[in-house]
């Protein structure tokens, strides 16, 4: 049996938006933050010029949702200045002024797992989280986590010899191939709705590549994207195989991705 280091980390937010990059005059948030999102923060913390490969697990819950203004800015590049059109002039381009909507998540708790594929960094991103060198932000820059525990476990896929159940109202990033092999359930059952749940395909890490020519490059991000379902009412049934940390006070399914 493989068995895998992983740096467990428990998150809290107060107000956050995980943005949905297809939403504009009404910011959506995802009900939990992205893979690139998450990774992005390792890689700022352990200050990380390259990208490490890594799979992470992401679940967590929050207590309600709540929208909030926000002032927005607008311009087109090489626009002049138009007093009747522009709220702005900077220089003499003009910048328009409106209002938007941001769709935020209250009382946000999280549980990430991260297993670097180099498992002799793990102790570095640890250290990272332990003594971060500036504050960490998951989401906008202004979305301030606290960290409230990290420490190192081992994961492992294990046979399970009775049912195991997520928290109470937690979500979770599910990979595709566990639901269609049936190694996690979906079910309300206060609404007896079975594989109630949604499908995204997240972005994961992206490649940097040219659609133009070496005289003049036109280089765009090519995303790496995940599909996967999100919901809460999870279950691993009795003999399914899934991955298991091996924290004793908290023990947690690792849905690695």
């Amino acid at each position: 049996m493989i068995i895998m280091k992983a740096i467990k980390v428990k998150l809290w937010q107060d107000l956050v938006n995980y943005k949905k990059p297809t939403s504009f005059q009404l910011k959506e948030t995802y009900p939990l933050p992205p893979f690139s999102t998450v990774i992005g923060m390792i890689h700022n913390l352990c200050q990380y010029d390259t990208y490490h490969e890594m799979k992470v697990s992401i679940q967590g819950k929050y207590f309600s949702k709540t929208n909030d203004l926000a002032t927005r800015y607008e311009f087109k590049n090489g626009m002049k200045y138009d007093a009747k059109r522009h709220q702005l002039k900077v220089g003499d381009y003009g910048i328009s002024r409106g209002v938007s909507t941001t769709e935020l998540l209250v009382d946000v708790e999280l549980v990430l797992h991260i297993i670097p594929k180099d498992q002799s960094i793990v102790t570095e991103i640890y250290d990272a989280f332990l003594h971060p060198w500036e504050y960490p932000s998951l989401g906008r820059r202004e979305d301030i986590a606290v960290i409230k525990q990290v420490k190192i476990v081992e994961v492992e896929k294990q046979v399970l010899s009775k049912d195991k159940r997520l928290g109470k109202n937690c979500g979770a990033y599910v990979p595709i191939e566990w639901v269609e092999n049936r190694n996690v359930l979906f079910k309300n059952r206060q609404q007896g709705i079975s594989d109630l749940g949604t499908r995204y395909l997240l972005t994961r890490n992206y490649e940097l590549v040219n659609y133009g020519t070496k005289k003049n490059p036109k280089v765009f991000r090519k995303w790496n994207k995940q599909e996967v379902y999100y919901a809460t009412y999870l279950s691993a049934p009795r003999k399914s195989q899934v991955y298991i940390d091996n924290d004793e006070n908290d023990q947690n399914i690792v849905f690695i991705v």
